[in-house]
């Protein structure tokens, strides 16, 4: 088949969870002998010519332009110009295409595939990471902004598509925009090895590794585990990551004067992160928006046991069996972070190795391959 993913960044010029999907998407298309393009917003200097495995197209949409404000959050003209660059594309060679496989965020390209699809005849698949409440939108960029954005994402949900999410949270949510179409939850993005972990004893570090933007709620992270040092003999606390809160992580580290126990080196080589992740007490993530949570899967990988925070907008809580693998605290208070620290602690090696037994368990249904399996026998009957 001829297929067009569609997304505004590319891995590894950007890095994320969305960014590492769709690479590896068009990845194992190309393995099954599609001819795939990647259509996406330039994020290289002028001249250089990117490849995927040299059997990928990859095809710009836009120019270069910063994605995010200083804050973290996303702008708005780089979506509304990479719309209108998806639309145009779609328009001259649309016809090229039997699916065109897209994120539903930034929307703008969603709507310029449903808008060309008349031309171009091309079945639309769509991935919905994340479907934002009314409440959130009016939250993320104010009040008339926000209804606008609510509104987009409304439109969005209508268009006539073959829609995939990645938790059940977020899959509800898209039934209730009224969805035209087919909603399927995947379930697996770890594209890790699916052999048993043999957890090794931990030593008394909290590890968080994420992108310190506000909703990951980075200095919540510092402040729960500086609450626990004392409690627990020799506990420290790593903070892997960067972003606009960082400089947040460094003053709540300052102000809690831990005499070097709370660390936050920034942004380090996954071998790094695999190797902390592999010693760590636990993985903390008191994030309160995630539409996956995949750092919860590899630390389970490696038999190590995760925290995560309770939230109407959090759906890694759906990857923690409770006292299992790990531990969802009902709030990101210190003292709650700090409690949920010193059980994880005081389960000691039980709860490692029930978690690499629930890794073991649930490894196939988690992994990358099981989802692209799914995707991929999608687009027949969604181009029919």
């Amino acid at each position: 088949m001829r297929i067009c993913v569609t997304y505004d960044c590319l891995f590894p010029h950007t890095v994320g969870g969305a960014e590492r999907w769709y690479r590896n998407l068009a990845e194992r298309l190309a393995d099954e002998g599609h001819e795939v393009t990647y259509l996406t917003l330039r994020q290289w200097d002028r001249g250089e010519k990117p490849q995927i495995d040299g059997r990928v197209r990859v095809r710009t949409a836009g120019p270069r332009m910063a994605l995010y404000t200083g804050d973290g959050r996303r702008r708005i003209l780089p979506p509304l110009l990479f719309g209108l660059g998806v639309l145009a594309h779609l328009l001259r060679h649309g016809r090229r295409y039997d699916v065109v496989h897209t994120a539903s965020f930034p929307y703008f390209s969603l709507l310029a595939a449903a808008a060309a699809r008349g031309l171009g005849g091309y079945a639309i698949v769509c991935d919905w990471h994340e479907v934002w409440s009314r409440g959130y939108w009016r939250e993320y960029l104010g009040g008339t902004a926000g209804e606008v954005g609510y509104l987009v994402q409304l439109l969005c949900a209508r268009r006539r598509q073959r829609a995939f999410c990645f938790s059940r949270l977020h899959a509800e949510r898209l039934r209730g925009e009224g969805l035209r179409g087919e909603v399927t939850v995947l379930e697996g993005e770890y594209a890790g090895a699916q052999q048993a972990p043999v957890p090794v004893p931990a030593d008394p570090v909290v590890v968080f590794a994420a992108r310190m933007i506000p909703e990951k709620r980075a200095p919540d992270a510092v402040a729960g585990v500086a609450a626990a040092i004392g409690r627990i003999e020799g506990l420290r606390g790593t903070f892997y990551g960067d972003g606009p809160e960082r400089a947040k992580v460094l003053a709540a580290i300052a102000r809690a004067d831990a005499d070097g126990a709370l660390t936050a080196p920034g942004f380090v080589p996954a071998e790094q992160i695999d190797e902390a992740l592999t010693h760590a007490l636990c993985m903390l993530l008191p994030s309160r928006r995630e539409g996956y949570g995949m750092v919860v899967v590899e630390a389970a990988a490696r038999g190590t046991p995760s925290i995560v925070v309770a939230g109407p907008d959090n759906a890694a809580t759906e990857l923690i069996e409770e006292g299992v693998n790990g531990l969802v605290a009902p709030s990101s208070e210190p003292e709650v972070i700090a409690g949920a620290i010193e059980e994880i602690h005081r389960r000691g090696m039980p709860l490692r190795e029930s978690t690499a037994a629930w890794f073991s368990a649930n490894a196939r249904r988690l992994s990358l391959e099981s989802s692209l399996e799914v995707v991929l026998a999608s687009y027949d009957s969604a181009a029919a």
